[in-house]
């Protein structure tokens, strides 16, 4: 009887600041379960793939958990994987960090299983050329990829049944294609269906010459009981059991086998070089809202007409675009490279050690990239990271400056896109300013809390916005947990956490960060601004402001000015408009301070707001409050007007508390900033941070000028 090898590989992650209750249900509904199925089923052999951040909860939450594994690993069952410890995107972390994170991890194996890996788990299968030379420079054999990898050169399907080896100057390494088919039909089709495939497989005449085939398939070990209704499909109905019983008893023909033993005592198939690629949802999502649309549209309506001939040419974008499309992505990257360099300068080891382990931490990949899995717009995923890097920067430059006080100012294109920005840095804040970009604050460090005050996220325009819309158009939406069957998250059904989201979709024009100019109309409401829907008569808001004047001492100071225009409706007319940072470097203070004045002959009649989009109350908004003189506190994500006010106070039950103070009596717009992002349970509304502007009426005469003075204290 003809033959055909299995191996399977299973990947179990949990992100850096993932909530302790997430760990624990993961561990419950998939991890334990899966390794319970192994033990009761010796005849089947995977490998499996654990990384450091759920490693760490593991270790001390569940101590008995790893040594079961070492007794599979020990009896040949299993087969342990490495990685980058925290689950970095490898192509775009530094290669010193590349070395130590692979090293970390290949260290946590040997300690925790008593084996040396072969094989290295890449995060979300985002490969680049240049991978194989940090990976087999570590002593790495293999890895795994996608499918989409080998048809973007020219291969099929059927070439797929072995692995090929690739190089990158003169380092080789092994790469094995995880099946798509199998990918989307274990454990979602029936088990008779996969076994019938899997023979259907076997029973293709080999080549001559050519190594027995082996199907390979790679995936996240949470499908298998936290995706939704996967506990009670794979466990309480039994399918797993029912696939690894399956398994077993067609043991003559399907040889369970971990793809390093098979890559140990098989040859390759040949020789391959892989373009830059991803899982194919990846590249899908990595495009534009619209194109990432119809490349979704195009590739449905190619699998409807069954065009399987066309659909292996169609490919999706670069992982990379993930960088330009999301700025909060590019800004979180050049700050991790800005504390990596830092770090790696440290001259004491112990020092530069444990900043080090901060700044991989930092690297985790979740927050760097957007799709169903949330990334980006998960509020305590991109805090936990921004916690890390701004713990290991201010390490390096205590070790540099010493206690304080001291302060530093630095003129440098920190984002790399040839514009300048402005670094300021004390004992207890950074901050990054650009003056291009309407002379905003684009990060705030509190440094007694490792956190950024601005750790907000703009509502942006997303492709499957449109999905969303035209399903409520149709009437054709489901409420999660209502859908009456088990289903992939690649199901084409339109599934909510809540009735009427659509009406909540808001794109915002500019970037939600902080000192955000606004020339209004005087008769704007909050109803408009909040859904970014008001009439802007300034061009301040995200245009280019000038560098007047920079000083270090006795504080950083820096002053930016734009001439500028107020379009109301009796035309244009010049406004000169001067922002004025002061960080104090012994006090945990920023003073700033606007004067405004008409450069015209007309008098200029409009609404002045300076808006501070403040991310720091987490995904729990109930834990923080606005609170007013006389200590009356408001919920801090609600939609309100607030009373005038010349001192008001943010305050967070874990993070403490922002007091501003102002020259002069402001009126108060207060709104959460929410987005409508989709996820493996269907589209749900996320916290995003809190928008919180000042805001007056202007009345100024030609040569007139108008002045405010703001203090932010962080108590």
């Amino acid at each position: 009887m003809a033959k055909i090898y299995l191996a399977l590989a299973f990947h179990n992650h949990q992100p850096v600041g993932n909530f302790d209750w997430v760990f624990e249900e993961a561990y419950r509904r998939a991890y334990e379960p899966m390794i319970a199925a192994l033990e009761r089923h010796p005849g089947v052999r995977v490998a499996l793939h654990y990384t450091g951040p759920l490693r760490d909860w593991l270790l001390e939450h569940r101590p008995d958990f790893f040594p079961r594994i070492r007794r599979l690993v020990e009896r040949g069952q299993v087969e342990i994987m490495a990685g980058a410890y925290y689950e970095p995107i490898l192509a775009i972390i530094p290669d010193e960090d590349k070395e130590g994170q692979i090293r970390k991890h290949i260290e946590a194996v040997q300690a925790d299983f008593g084996t040396t890996p072969a094989g290295f788990w890449l995060a979300e299968r985002v490969w680049e050329p240049h991978l194989p030379r940090s990976l087999a420079r570590a002593g790495l054999q293999y890895t795994i990829v996608d499918d989409t990898h080998f048809k973007w050169v020219g291969l099929t399907d059927e070439d797929l049944f072995g692995y090929y080896v690739t190089e990158e100057l003169g380092y080789p390494l092994k790469i094995f294609g995880t099946s798509k088919h199998l990918r989307y039909t274990i454990p979602w089709a029936s088990v008779p269906e996969v076994i019938d495939w899997l023979r259907e497989q076997a029973e293709r005449p080999l080549p001559p010459g050519a190594p027995p085939r082996v199907a390979v398939m790679g995936d996240d070990g949470e499908k298998f009981g936290l995706w939704p209704g996967t506990d009670l499909h794979c466990w309480d109905r039994g399918w797993i059991e029912a696939f690894f019983t399956a398994i077993e008893e067609n043991a003559d023909w399907l040889i369970s086998i971990p793809p390093g033993e098979y890559a140990a005592r098989f040859p390759p198939l040949g020789q391959v070089y892989l373009p830059t690629a991803s899982y194919d949802e990846m590249t899908e999502w990595a495009l534009p809202p619209d194109v990432s649309m119809e490349l979704t549209e195009l590739k449905h309506q190619l699998q409807a007409e069954g065009r399987w001939d066309l659909l292996r040419f169609i490919r999706g974008g670069f992982w990379r675009v993930f960088l330009a499309k999301y700025p909060e992505v590019n800004q979180m990257h050049k700050k991790m490279l800005w504390v990596s360099r830092k770090v790696h300068a440290l001259p004491d080891p112990a020092r530069r050690a444990e900043a080090l382990d901060h700044v991989w931490a930092g690297q985790c990949n979740c927050p760097y990239w957007h799709g169903v899995f949330g990334g980006i717009y998960l509020f305590h995923i991109r805090e936990a990271n921004y916690q890390h890097l701004i713990t290991a920067e201010a390490i390096a430059d205590e070790a540099r400056y010493g206690a304080g006080p001291w302060a530093y100012v630095e003129r440098l294109d920190f984002d790399a896109d040839t514009q300048e920005e402005i670094v300021i840095g004390t004992p207890h804040q950074w901050l990054l300013i650009g003056p291009h970009r309407g002379g905003q604050i684009l990060e705030w460090d509190r440094r007694d809390a490792a956190l950024n005050l601005l750790n907000g996220m703009t509502r942006h325009r997303e492709g499957y916005h449109r999905v969303l819309q035209e399903a409520a158009a149709r009437g054709e939406i489901v409420l999660a947990g209502q859908e009456g069957r088990v289903e992939s998250i690649h199901t084409h059904r339109v599934r909510v956490k809540e009735i009427g989201l659509e009406e909540r979709l808001i794109v915002d024009w500019y970037r939600r960060t902080g000192l955000i100019d606004h020339l209004m109309a005087p008769g704007t409401s909050l109803d408009e601004f909040y859904r970014a829907q008001y009439a802007e008569w300034g061009d301040f808001v995200n245009q280019p402001y000038t560098l007047a004047t920079l000083q270090a001492e006795p504080h950083p100071c820096l002053v930016l000015r734009r001439d500028g225009q107020v379009w109301d409706p009796e035309g244009p007319k010049p406004l000169r408009l001067e922002k004025t940072l002061e960080a104090l470097s012994d006090r945990p203070i920023l003073r700033v301070s606007y004067r405004l004045t008409p450069m015209g002959l007309s008098p200029i009649r409009a609404r002045f707001g300076v808006e501070v989009n403040w991310g720091m109350s987490g995904s729990d908004s109930e834990r923080a409050y606005t609170v007013w003189p006389g200590g009356e506190l408001r919920s801090f994500a609600t939609l309100e007007e607030l009373p005038e006010s010349d001192e008001l106070a943010i305050v967070h039950e874990w993070w403490g508390r922002v007091v501003i103070r102002l020259s002069r009596p402001a009126a108060w717009w207060q709104f959460p900033v929410e987005a409508i992002s989709n996820s493996e349970a269907g589209f749900e509304r996320v916290y995003e941070g809190t928008s919180l502007t000042a805001h007056w009426l202007l009345h100024l005469d030609p040569g007139e000028t108008w002045e405010v003075r703001m203090e932010f204290e962080l108590a």
